[in-house]
């Protein structure tokens, strides 16, 4: 299929029986949307019932004639894999090949014009009244924008970077925007605000899915100055198209179906909740409501573009959507410094769906000798140190479905015994978001975001391989027996 925006990527899912479900019912961005897509096709570590489904356009939205909202494109791995191309067993190796192969961003050609700018709106202007943001639960600081993806440059060297921030609309001209600790963006930020001045950024929404898996990629796989769109590009094997901004000195996304421009205001903070009091931001991928931030930057919006009856894309959260774009990068990334480590070892990984794709990673490692017994607790270390993030890692023996977690916890009860059979590693930083690495949780964590990592080695010993063979059944095609019968049944 050919994919080069959202659009095109829309009219290949909905030639794939059971990728896509429009529909004409009037449906309400202010929680209801979210609590659709919960039983449709959220997923992941959202509150049960949920389950994986088709991606779900909503063409008729409260408030906003004309407007789309599309919940759920990368809400399967399946479906993911088939945007980009690859297989679900192969699109981790498919990624690395293309960050090792990127193409850098281009802008258009002069006087091109670009999809994002078929309507704009200038100042004044109220963003909410011209691009619908959902919230997830009745509970939200506010509406947000959860697929934003933010450009910046940074004021003394002039590299780029785009990634992903949760955006809270807090007035007809302010977002604010939560930054974790590191990100780029926020390096950028700061640099801008010692000097006195703001950042110009653009916030493009509703993109080629290869743009919002590529961009995902943390430290230390893209470093500081690391543009990911070349990873884009370097799947597409095209390079990401850009336009320069009506109102900043920035680029946006040139086939994006919107864009919010602005800029980052020096020495302005907002709380995240301000307009609601409820405590909380919004859900997290852990499966629990994040609390609002007491300070956070602000951007001024100074114009919207978009194209004729644009598409908002959202992601009801928490849920396997989440699940793609954290999970599937860092997935590439282990694999890329565990093969340096030890080639030929690590031969798939999986940041599974119950970690939200951040806090646990399957790995499927291959003995061929007796010290590979300790290069597949190696294999877990070179994971944990390189992404904090990471909680829990369990490794499988090369026969085990690493994908399959039926199989997975077969593993551990057959080829484990807990005492000795986990490796602790207490005393290290882990994610906020963990609500359980908090001293009120355990005594002997001095202060919240101090956890205990756990590898889990559910391999079975390389000397007693033999005696941890699996049953072996005929190979045989069940094709011809799956042809239905057309003879009645009969005692």
């Amino acid at each position: 299929m050919t994919v080069h925006d959202l659009r095109s990527a829309l009219r290949a899912l909905e030639e794939t029986p059971g990728q896509l479900l429009r529909t004409q019912t009037p449906v309400d961005p202010k929680a209801e949307l979210a609590g659709v897509y919960r039983h449709v096709g959220a997923g992941g570590t959202v509150q049960r019932p949920t389950k994986t489904g088709p991606a779900m356009l909503f063409e008729n939205v409260k408030g906003y004639p004309g407007v789309r909202i599309l919940a759920g494109m990368l809400a399967t791995r399946e479906r993911t894999a088939l945007l980009v191309g690859s297989r679900p067993e192969r699109i981790g190796r498919d990624l690395l090949r293309a960050l090792d192969s990127p193409v850098e961003p281009e802008p258009l050609a002069a006087g091109e014009p670009a999809p994002c700018q078929e309507v704009v709106h200038r100042p004044p202007l109220d963003v909410l009244r011209l691009v619908p943001a959902p919230t997830n639960t009745p509970e939200d600081a506010g509406p947000y924008f959860t697929l934003g993806v933010l450009r910046a440059t940074d004021p003394e060297t002039g590299c780029h970077d785009v990634t992903i921030h949760r955006l809270c609309v807090q007035g007809p001209d302010r977002l604010s925007v939560f930054f974790a600790p590191g990100r780029h963006i926020d390096v950028f930020r700061r640099k801008a605000e010692a000097v006195g001045k703001p950042l110009p950024v653009s916030i493009s929404i509703g993109l080629d899915p290869a743009i919002y898996l590529s961009i995902s990629f943390e430290p230390p796989t893209t470093p500081l100055g690391f543009d990911e769109l070349a990873v884009a590009g370097g799947l597409r094997g095209r390079p990401v198209e850009l336009v320069r901004c009506v109102t900043q000195p920035e680029f946006a996304i040139a086939r994006a179906e919107f864009v919010i421009e602005g800029e980052i205001l020096p020495g302005e903070r907002i709380r995240e909740d301000v307009l609601t009091s409820t405590g909380h931001a919004m859900p997290e991928f852990p499966g629990y409501n994040g609390p609002a931030n007491p300070s956070l930057p602000v951007i001024r919006v100074t114009g919207v573009t978009h194209r004729r009856n644009p598409i908002m894309q959202t992601i009801v959260g928490p849920g396997e959507e989440h699940v793609s774009l954290a999970g599937i990068p860092t997935e590439a990334s282990i694999l890329r410094m565990t093969e340096a480590a030890m080639p030929g070892r690590v031969l798939n990984c999986y940041a599974h769906s119950a970690g939200g794709g951040k806090f646990l990673a399957i790995l499927q490692f291959r003995k061929t000798g007796p010290l590979d017994d300790g290069r597949a607790r190696q294999a877990a270390l070179i994971a944990l140190a390189a992404f904090h993030e990471l909680k829990n890692v369990v490794v499988v023996d090369d026969d085990v479905d690493l994908f399959d977690t039926n199989d997975v916890l077969w593993a551990m009860t057959s080829r484990y015994q807990g005492a000795r059979s986990t490796i602790f590693i207490p005393g290290v930083i882990g994610h906020p978001l963990d609500p359980s690495q908090d001293p009120d949780y355990s005594p002997d964590i001095p202060v919240h975001g101090i956890s205990t990592k756990t590898i889990f080695d559910c391999t079975a010993p390389f000397a007693m391989k033999d005696r941890f063979a699996r049953a072996q059944f005929l190979d045989v095609d069940p094709g011809p027996f799956l042809i239905p019968s057309t003879r009645p049944f009969t005692d």
